[in-house]
């Protein structure tokens, strides 16, 4: 079994007490000076969703627990409330992550609709408006996963984009360091089609809050294309391009009845393609390093150099540090809730040349980029 080094378990046991048992304010106020010029490390740590290993994903909780422990970056997907306001969940489907359920003044707005060809029932962002949304509670959507974040079930409610940009610019100040965001637009074929389109209202935020330039502290993200290739033709704001594993492809792809897929991105000449129109890829990171037939890492592919060939920036997702997710090498134990070598595993992908990376644990992998980097 893969075991993390002295220091870095010492580190952790004394970080991780006091935070475990601290629950961050459910808002945080506007500040009034400017975010830090200060340019990203040469490798960037994007907290997922959050600390979301340690605390109920797309909160303020969870996103002010990933700067603590060192994340560059914090990421929340954007979904749109009927109002049209931009708020962070990682689906507009919210009875996971939410006490929507419990709430009897919403029974009749449970519904049942298709999302980008799936057929999903439940309680909708876009069936709220943001003053009803911030009725609701968060809670942990992976729970049998992790149990321990259920103790913070109820403690923060909804954020919104606003609030993200806000805790960014408050916590840049706080740390000296500049802390980015990375928001993705999710599903924006759907929300295009129900009038709600997330472009615009995401272009007109970020300028609103100083965000401009190629080299400002934000990414904009999107796993579809035409919408990337939209946006680049009105901003010069960093652009990843996310990417599924094939046989996957854009959902805006599969609506047009073309059959171009991820597959077609990940060749040299999909990759200078790609390039015209983004800053960098976001790919499923089994696709740099893929898994055996025992889920044990192989080599790497050509992908990673291919990228950078082209110019672009690669950071693939998602770094998650419990054995249920982690190469069977890397884990301790049968247990699927333990924790394993997420250490051991990002610095594989590191060696292998990524230039960030999207963890569900930013301590582990500010730990594990920290070492990576030592001279």
């Amino acid at each position: 079994m893969k075991t993390f080094s002295l220091r870095l378990a010492a580190a952790l046991l004394v970080a991780m007490l006091p935070a475990l048992a601290a629950c961050s304010a459910p808002g945080t106020a506007r500040p009034t000076s400017t975010m830090s010029l200060k340019p990203l490390p040469k490798i960037i740590v994007i907290a997922h969703r959050g600390a979301s290993a340690y605390r109920p994903e797309h909160t303020i909780g969870s996103y002010t627990l990933a700067i603590e422990y060192g994340a560059d970056v914090i990421e929340p997907d954007l979904v749109a409330t009927q109002d049209g306001v931009l708020v962070a969940r990682h689906e507009n489907e919210i009875s996971g992550t939410t006490d929507v359920a419990e709430h009897p003044e919403f029974a009749a707005r449970k519904t049942t609709k298709t999302i980008d060809g799936v057929v999903l029932s439940g309680w909708f962002t876009e069936d709220f408006t943001l003053a009803e949304l911030r009725t609701l509670r968060a809670r942990e959507r992976i729970a049998d996963i992790r149990p321990g974040n259920t103790r913070y079930n109820g403690v923060w409610r909804i954020p919104t984009f606003q609030e993200v940009i806000d805790l960014a610019k408050a916590k840049s100040i706080e740390t000296g360091r500049t802390i980015a965001i990375y928001p993705e637009t999710k599903h924006p074929s759907y929300f295009q089609g129900i009038g709600l389109p997330l472009e615009q209202r995401l272009l007109d935020q970020l300028a609103a809050n100083g965000y401009a330039g190629k080299n400002a502290p934000v990414f904009i993200q999107s796993f579809e294309v035409a919408n990337l290739k939209a946006m680049r033709a009105k901003t010069d704001l960093p652009i990843i391009q996310l990417m599924g594993a094939p046989p996957e492809q854009p959902y805006d792809a599969v609506a047009a009845g073309s059959t171009f897929g991820y597959a077609d991105m990940i060749t040299p000449a999909g990759l200078k393609e790609v390039a015209r129109y983004a800053t960098g890829i976001g790919p499923d990171k089994n696709m740099l390093i893929p898994r055996d037939a025992d889920g044990r890492l192989l080599a790497p592919t050509a992908l990673i150099a291919d990228a950078h060939a082209a110019g672009l920036l690669v950071h693939p997702y998602t770094f998650r540090p419990e054995n249920h997710f982690l190469p069977t090498d890397f884990r301790s134990q049968a247990d699927k809730t333990a924790r394993g070598d997420a250490f051991g595993e990002i610095t594989r992908f590191l060696r292998a040349g990524i230039d960030g990376l999207f963890s569900d644990d930013a301590f582990v992998a500010r730990a594990a980029v920290d070492a990576f980097l030592q001279p």
